[in-house]
């Protein structure tokens, strides 16, 4: 059965939930894995109610850097740190499929993108100056909590956005990220790195959400793929989450015969199936 699961990031906000249901009937038209997952993200990343593309958070000094990534089995695309193009999921599929490398960085995935026909975009919104400049009061004020804490990511990080699919066998994965207020401009979070953020095989597909520091230390994808089989799927999802405590994650997930969406914090996703 074909099925296409997708997250909006964390979030409480009804209209994201309406919104992941509204974009995976669009995306599900696709009626390819790979194409599929990385419409769903395109969308997602023109909305700026989400927290990629468009919607990105500006880091402390101001500047907007992105991170996306796409995968099938056997292959991999990924930038990072990505500044002013409007959709960098889309340069992710590029250098999967039109390069010799698996990730660009920096200015280096920018020069890539323009030779791609990438024209420049200046995603910044009048959201993100004003939750930076939120940030930065606070900061002065002493009043920031402990990174992880889940009102402060709720209030603050926003969070990532993905997809992943089964479609006629085929299994694909994407994930995009405009990063956090919080960070210094070069930070990497779990969302373009395999094994972390994003992990796709012949058995299934994973894509993470939430602290990305965290995330990457446990390399949460690759522990929910390599456990695909052991157990009902919800089952090995609920349990690699419990490892979290209270630090906010959140996982989507598909094997050969199930789907899977879950998180312990709120987080929008809508499953699609045939």
């Amino acid at each position: 059965m074909n099925a296409l699961v997708l997250h909006g990031g964390a979030s409480n906000k009804i209209e994201l939930r309406e919104r992941v249901e509204e974009f995976a009937d669009i995306a599900f038209r696709e009626g390819n894995a790979l194409e599929s997952v990385v419409k769903a993200v395109v969308l997602m990343e023109d909305d700026p109610l989400f927290n990629a593309g468009t919607g990105s958070n500006m880091r402390l000094d101001g500047s907007i850097q992105m991170d996306a990534a796409v995968m099938i089995p056997g292959n991999f695309g990924g930038v990072i740190n990505i500044e002013n193009v409007k959709n960098p999921v889309l340069v992710a599929r590029d250098v999967m499929l039109k390069s010799p490398h698996l990730i660009l960085a920096g200015d280096g995935a920018i020069k890539f993108a323009r030779k791609m026909g990438y024209e420049y975009y200046d995603p910044s919104t009048d959201k993100a100056r004003e939750k930076r400049d939120k940030i930065i009061e606070k900061l002065k004020n002493g009043e920031i909590p402990e990174y992880y804490h889940p009102k402060f990511f709720l209030e603050f990080l926003g969070d990532t956005v993905g997809a992943v699919a089964r479609i006629n066998g085929k299994f694909a994965a994407a994930v995009s990220t405009g990063g956090t207020s919080l960070t210094l401009r070069g930070r990497v979070g779990d969302s373009p790195i395999p094994g972390a953020g994003i992990y796709c095989g012949e058995r299934g597909a994973v894509v993470a959400t939430g602290i990305g520091e965290e995330i990457i230390k446990r390399m949460l994808s690759i522990n929910v793929y390599n456990r695909m089989g052991e157990m009902p799927l919800e089952e090995i999802c609920k349990e690699e989450l419990e490892k979290f405590g209270d630090v906010p994650v959140g996982i989507i997930a598909v094997d050969e015969n199930s789907e899977c969406a879950q998180s312990n914090l709120t987080m929008p996703y809508a499953i699609k199936k045939e």
